[in-house]
């Protein structure tokens, strides 16, 4: 078995077969151009770098150091070290990577994502305010209470909410069994 020589200096065959290794393991359409986009990516900074130890587990931190430095969204870094890692996992199963090597680039971790809420989120005081403004006295204003009352506490959309059935909470409260 060989392992993967220095990264080629060119756009070459060998680069495509390289990157087949890994887009035709994936199905989703959005998943092969992400993941080839990730991995035109390191191998474009391989090229420039030119790193002496090949495609190793230093390499391959060093690469994750200068996504991070360069700014990218945490997001767009660990989705960049999904496809190296999945494409050292190809080029081992294939025969061209010896195995160690390839769990060793596995182990190299994504970075931590930071939590950052997007949209609208609402205080409590804001959540209650909303509940409560539905007329009570009245059938109407006291359906509107609770599908909102269950849209806030189940986190659910308006879509997801107006596809509800009373069989959804039934089974949910009264599971068979």
């Amino acid at each position: 078995m060989e392992t993967l020589p220095s990264f080629p200096s060119s756009p070459s065959e060998s680069r495509e077969r390289l990157k087949s290794l890994v887009l035709d393991s994936v199905h989703s359409t959005e998943s092969k151009r992400a993941y080839g986009r990730g991995i035109d990516s390191f191998l474009n900074w391989c090229q420039s770098e030119r790193p002496t130890t090949g495609f190793t587990k230093a390499t391959v931190q060093q690469y994750r150091a200068h996504l991070v430095e360069s700014g990218m969204s945490s997001s767009t870094v660990n989705l960049y070290m999904t496809a190296i890692r999945r494409l050292a996992v190809e080029a081992a199963d294939n025969g061209l990577m010896q195995s160690e090597l390839a769990s060793g680039i596995a182990r190299v971790k994504g970075i931590k994502r930071e939590g950052v809420r997007t949209g609208n989120w609402l205080t409590i005081r804001q959540a209650e305010t909303l509940i409560n403004t539905p007329d009570t006295t009245t059938l109407k204003g006291k359906r509107d209470r609770a599908l909102l009352a269950v849209m806030i506490g189940c986190g659910l959309r308006r879509e997801e909410t107006s596809l509800l059935s009373v069989e959804h909470i039934f089974n949910s409260v009264m599971p068979d069994g």
